[in-house]
């Protein structure tokens, strides 16, 4: 089997990539990746080039994709403009990734043939004050993000249902783990505090977000992949939940920080308060669970990070700096 991963040098997808590899010793992958700011070629270094192919293109570039998609048995669709915080910037831009690109890959997949999995992410159904999403509840994206998110989602389901295409949908909680780009709350947290510089923290804090390591959700991804049903939904939930702050408060323990780092700062346009995914139905139909819990993920995290100053030393010192001073009004130190 060969799978064309899209996104596969990014943080999720970099991660897929290896994961599959390591477990799927018969199969091979093609990337096909823009290598936007989040993409970097060091994420898929070391990895055996004769399994591993790479196409750099965009997924809304329908010659791209029509040459990465050569020989390919399935595709996993992990491309995607995924920070919400630049989507409010540039709604545009996400929209023409995460709704034309999936597009554009699927009407190249309904040509070809090759099996379809849509990754997609919790944020499409909102906000949730009690209990778990499951995969029957309404979308109710609230940024520019998941509404581009959902929309793919919907181009994909209703590819399925016109055409009959065999395709289907995976949506997660939130992920962290390795070589993730240090935007997002964990990464970033981590990397201030072993520096030393503030922390800042949306709001009060109390978001509560449902924590998935991220070979958890690779893990899932191939369940889905190999043994899920075209047309259908499956939800990858982490195994913990716990509000941003208490997310901060543990890594800090963790680098020998104090919480006077800590930096409450004004809240995100439309920031969910809380999100629950129920994975009951891919446990059930498809045999998947979580192995990592919280204490143990954010121990291998805080560690990958620590150890790995020359992965992220380039990245926290280039344009993601003027990026972090728009964002928080002030300067890395």
């Amino acid at each position: 089997m060969r799978v064309l991963i899209t996104g596969g040098a990014g943080f999720i997808g970099s991660n897929f990539v290896r994961w599959f590899l390591e477990n799927r010793p018969g199969d091979s992958v093609t990337v096909l990746d823009k290598l936007t700011y989040a993409g970097r070629m060091e994420n898929l270094e070391g990895l055996p080039a004769d399994r591993l192919r790479f196409v750099k293109g965009d997924i809304a570039d329908a010659d791209a994709v029509k040459d990465a998609t050569e020989e390919c048995d399935g595709v996993v669709n992990l491309a995607a403009e995924s920070q919400v915080d630049r989507s409010s910037e540039n709604p545009g831009e996400i929209s023409q990734t995460d709704g034309f690109g999936t597009y554009v890959l699927l009407e190249r997949a309904r040509t070809r043939g090759p099996r379809y999995l849509q990754v997609s992410t919790d944020e499409v159904y909102g906000s949730i004050d009690e209990g778990s999403f499951t995969e029957t509840s309404p979308l109710d994206p609230s940024s520019p993000y998941s509404a581009s998110k959902a929309g793919g989602d919907l181009v994909v389901s209703a590819f399925h249902h016109t055409y009959g295409m065999e395709a289907l949908i995976c949506r997660a909680s939130n992920n962290y783990g390795p070589y993730q780009y240090p935007e997002k709350l964990i990464p970033l947290t981590v990397l201030n505090a072993l520096h030393g510089d503030p922390i800042p923290v949306y709001g009060d804090g109390m978001q509560v977000r449902n924590w998935l390591y991220v070979t958890d959700h690779c893990s899932g991804i191939d369940a889905a992949l190999r043994k899920g049903e075209p047309g259908q939904v499956y939800n990858i939930g982490g195994p913990d939940e716990m509000p941003n702050i208490e997310v901060v408060r543990t890594i800090l323990r963790l680098t020998d920080r104090d919480e006077s780092l800590i930096e409450y700062v004004k809240d995100r346009p439309g920031h969910d308060l809380r999100y629950s995914l129920s994975s009951a139905k891919l446990a059930k139909s498809l045999g998947w669970e979580a192995e990592v819990g919280f204490e143990e993920g954010i121990r291998r995290t805080v560690d990958w990070y620590r150890d790995n100053e020359a992965w992220w030393e380039p990245v926290r010192s280039g344009d993601y700096r003027e990026y972090y001073e728009r964002q928080y009004g002030r300067a890395l130190g």
